[in-house]
């Protein structure tokens, strides 16, 4: 074979060079939550590798890590643990991994549009032993969706699936959600009861979307893992894009941003007194945030804040006032100082587990 045939083989078929992984974080570098959390399977949500959300309903239960086993070229991958069976499956459980993209994202894609282009998926993935889970695209504003079924051994192995063009149902292009990249890994008869068509763009029929899947809940010696998860215009699958991580983190923060966390250097802050018991601190956002986040506290406040009063602890975050670019703090100290006096605020939890955090996640 000669050199350019290998160089070709290497390309995208369509689109650019940089920037052509639509996925965020799927060198699973990012964790800002945790790096591992256990007893998860009771709620749906957020929980460790960043922009890489679970959806669950079942009675079975696992712990999620940030493992340094990964194939070569990557450092890290997302591995989940089963910890709790449920090997008496109801018809409505469920439980897949998910990244969510906004519309604007997705434009590139053309779906919905008589030129509407293939979209490849690419990824590595291991277990403890043989299994066969399912890889979903669901379009959410078209209510449309197209499944691959892909197999994982007790190695590490890459899956490429190339998924055809769809050219009914235009993406929305806006800041909302758009489209789900979902891996199945447990179903009910209501999600994997119905008749499986390799590839197919339809309109979603919930029983046909995960047919055939393993269930990642059988037995708790199972484990999954995934790294390098890639999705591209095209049918060709480039080599994983690998990017700077001030890059990827940066993208991650327009979901979610620690404002105050001790491990991320974050713990100093200026503020001003409104009143003699209002502490008022203003955090400017790294990057824009997608919308309107939520602020929220995990763990426990404690901080000290210090002005020509002397020391003042603090341990009551008693309002918030989120912007895009920016949150505001409104802390209750614990003694009263002026109105007027400026100070300076500094975290003093020393354990990651205690943070402010504003979201904006699809």
């Amino acid at each position: 074979m000669s050199n350019a045939r290998k160089l070709a083989d290497n390309l995208p078929t369509e689109g650019s060079l940089s920037g052509r992984n639509m996925v965020i974080n799927g060198a699973m570098n990012i964790a800002q939550r945790s790096s591992s959390e256990t007893g998860l399977g009771a709620s749906s949500g957020y929980f460790m590798c960043d922009r890489w959300r679970m959806g669950v309903s079942s009675s079975g239960r696992l712990t999620m890590s940030q493992s340094s086993d990964a194939p070569d070229g990557f450092n890290n991958s997302l591995k989940l643990q089963c910890t709790t069976a449920d090997t008496s499956i109801d018809a409505g459980e469920y439980m897949l991994l998910q990244q969510l993209f906004e519309g604007q994202d997705l434009q590139r894609i053309g779906k919905g549009t008589s030129s509407a282009k293939k979209i490849t998926v690419s990824f590595y993935v291991k277990g403890n032993g043989n299994a066969t889970y399912m890889c979903e695209l669901w379009d959410n504003d078209n209510n449309r969706h197209a499944t691959q079924q892909f197999s994982v051994t007790s190695s590490w192995t890459r899956v490429v699936l190339t998924f055809n063009s769809d050219t009914t149902g235009a993406l929305d292009d806006d800041s909302n959600l758009s489209l789900y990249l979902n891996f199945w890994l447990h179903a009910g008869s209501t999600f994997g009861g119905g008749s499986y068509t390799a590839n197919t763009w339809a309109s979603n029929v919930n029983a046909n979307r995960a047919v055939g899947a393993s269930s990642f809940f059988s037995s708790t010696s199972n484990t999954f893992q995934i790294t390098g998860v890639q999705m591209e215009v095209g049918s060709q699958a480039s080599p994983f894009e690998h990017e700077p991580v001030g890059v990827t983190l940066s993208k991650c923060q327009r979901y979610l941003q620690m404002l105050i966390r001790h491990t991320e250097n974050d713990d100093q802050q200026i503020g001003s007194y409104f009143s003699s018991s209002r502490a008022f601190i203003c955090v400017p956002h790294k990057v824009s945030m997608r919308a309107t986040p939520t602020i929220s506290v995990v763990g426990s406040v404690a901080g000290t804040m210090y002005s020509n009063n002397g020391a003042i602890t603090t341990t009551t975050l008693s309002s918030t006032y989120a912007r895009k670019d920016s949150s505001g703090l409104d802390f209750t100290p614990s003694s009263s100082a002026g109105a007027g006096n400026a100070f300076h605020f500094d975290w003093t939890q020393t354990s990651s587990a205690h943070y402010i955090k504003a979201e904006a996640e699809l």
